[in-house]
């Protein structure tokens, strides 16, 4: 069923024609950087902190049960390492993989030039130029739906764009934030296990005179690795979070915070697609809370129309003018007194009037 004109399911728009990607493969580096540091940084965690806690290292400290302590420690972090980390890898592939949305490959986003004519937008568009016109990209030749920004990057119009990562050599758009949430997340989740739980090889390794340079320099490597990751990553999920909680994405946060055209920044960070917390992220995330922390299903919407506050208040007008409508239907109107009724309709009304004869009102 479509509504508007507009596909009904993120399905239809994802599945339009897509331009190529993955064209510059020197944009990779960032990728392939972010491999080897995750890779780099789970076989030191598993090598040189787990493995020790495993083979019951731990009794080098001399203390009583620490070995059978420190194995059950071991079992413990990697317990929680592994799954943290494959849902990590998963979510990563996926933001790269996933296409953010992209406009439709239909005449009617097709922009045509008119000159001496303005196409004012429709009604249902909350985004337009200065002059009420309906925007559209010079690039890429077509309409633009209300979120949908040009990335150069990418070289194409992005649905609901949020901004382009090199870390991922790919937009962060409609389809694909919810992976690159989940991607922040768990990122942050496995730097900050990595660091607290390995604070433990880093006091012994410092403790221990015995303990080889080169054994010392990896595990301080790691940890600091780990520290700067986890800093980094956790104030970019704040942000994020925030953001979905207000309705915005980074490019309307942008718009904004920062002047234009000589003019001041705004003032408010109120975004007219702000739907309450919970429906925020529940936009972004999925219908189903069930699996808002799995990189599974897709957002709802289909990446070109919002509901926004101008949408929720049309809905409530016309649901009460239906049910208006209906209770007018419904009830039935009195019939309107005539000067004209005869006695008996207006006894049978109730209506009991004198009547006067018109030859004893004369003198």
């Amino acid at each position: 069923m479509e509504e508007d004109g507009h596909p009904s399911n993120a399905a239809a728009v994802a599945a339009s024609p897509r331009r190529a990607r993955f064209e510059e493969r020197l944009k990779f580096l960032p990728v392939a950087y972010m491999v080897i540091a995750m890779l780099l940084l789970a076989c030191i965690y598993l090598q040189y902190h787990i493995s020790p806690l495993l083979s019951r290292k731990a009794a080098h400290l001399q203390m009583p049960d620490a070995a059978a302590a420190g194995e059950l420690r071991g079992l413990i972090q990697l317990s929680m390492f592994v799954p943290i980390t494959v849902l990590l890898a998963i979510c990563y592939v996926r933001s790269i993989l996933t296409h953010p949305g992209e406009i439709p490959d239909d005449p009617k986003w097709e922009y045509m030039p008119r000159d001496k004519s303005v196409v004012l937008a429709p009604l249902s568009l909350q985004e337009t130029k200065k002059s009420g016109e309906r925007r559209h990209c010079k690039w890429c030749g077509k309409y633009k739906p209300d979120r949908c920004h040009h990335c150069r990057v990418c070289r194409t119009c992005i649905l609901k764009m949020d901004h382009h990562c090199p870390w991922i050599y790919n937009c962060v758009g409609c389809f694909n934030y919810k992976f690159f949430i989940l991607l922040l997340f768990y990122s942050a989740l496995d730097c900050h296990l990595i660091m607290w739980s390995m604070s433990e090889s880093v006091l012994r390794c410092v403790n221990i005179e015995q303990t080889p340079f080169q054994e010392m320099f990896i595990i301080l490597f790691g940890e600091f690795l780990a520290f700067i990751l986890a800093f980094l990553v956790s104030a970019f999920l704040a942000m994020h979070l925030w953001l979905i909680s207000r309705g915005l994405t980074t490019i309307e946060f942008c718009e904004k915070s920062l002047p234009k055209d000589g003019q001041p920044a705004e003032r408010s960070m109120k975004s007219v697609y702000n739907l309450g917390l919970y429906g925020n992220f529940r936009a972004v995330l999925g219908n189903s809370v069930a699996v808002w922390l799995l990189p599974l299903g897709m957002p709802e919407g289909d990446g070109i129309t919002f509901v926004c506050d101008e949408t929720c208040l049309t809905k409530d007008i016309d649901a009460t003018n239906g049910i208006r409508r209906k209770t007018h239907q419904v009830a039935q109107r009195q019939r309107p007194f005539s000067y004209g009724s005869d006695a008996s309709e207006l006894h049978r009304m109730g209506m009991n009037f004198p009547v006067f004869n018109h030859t004893d009102a004369q003198p």
